[in-house]
């Protein structure tokens, strides 16, 4: 059954078609929440949520790519996460001050291939990082990314060049610092 036959059917309140559907996203939803930082233990959250407003909202999708608009809510759904994160820290930063609480501070992500390039890659602003993380990771064109990130044709382009001049700064920064820590020479 084609994905278009699923989306139709999932309107209708077809359970199994709808399922069809997240077990066929459920992968670019996982990978799109972690690459724009989501902590490991927050990604079955992330997705379970996403997969709901999908559910509750899927009557309103009417044309389009299905996985831009997929990939739209999660980008909102993952916003949403961290203002409640936000939330919850500073709270927690309250409590801790009052009564005098450590909480160590070094989370790192272990599960990714390219350490270094996902260390530049988060370091970089939001409005950078999306559009990258988007088009490199999760091939979608420049117009998919307009339409997530509900900008203009050329603002993403601006910030695509942005993003890559200033991608290629941190990520040799960090590869200085990561050589000089081994005791490795580096050139540049």
């Amino acid at each position: 059954m084609a994905e278009k036959e699923f989306i139709n059917r999932a309107k209708l309140n077809d359970d199994f078609a709808f399922e069809q559907l997240v077990h066929l996203y459920k992968p670019y939803v996982e990978k799109l929440a972690f690459q724009f930082g989501m902590r490991p233990d927050s990604i079955p959250d992330v997705v379970q949520d996403t997969f709901i407003k999908i559910h509750q909202n899927i009557r309103q999708f009417e044309r389009g790519k299905f996985s831009t608009w997929v990939y739209q809510i999660t980008l909102n759904t993952v916003r949403d996460h961290y203002r409640k994160k936000q939330r919850e820290w500073r709270i927690f930063q309250r409590a801790a001050e009052e009564e005098r609480l450590w909480l160590p501070d070094n989370f790192r992500f272990s599960h990714e291939n390219h350490d270094l390039l996902h260390k530049a890659v988060k370091k970089l602003d939001e409005k950078y990082r999306i559009p990258i993380i988007l088009f490199y990771f999760h091939d979608r064109s420049y117009e998919e990314i307009g339409i997530i990130m509900n900008i203009k044709l050329s603002t993403v382009k601006t910030r695509m060049y942005r993003g890559r001049e200033r991608l290629k700064v941190i990520y040799e920064k960090l590869e200085r610092k990561e050589a000089e820590a081994d005791g490795r020479q580096t050139f540049g």
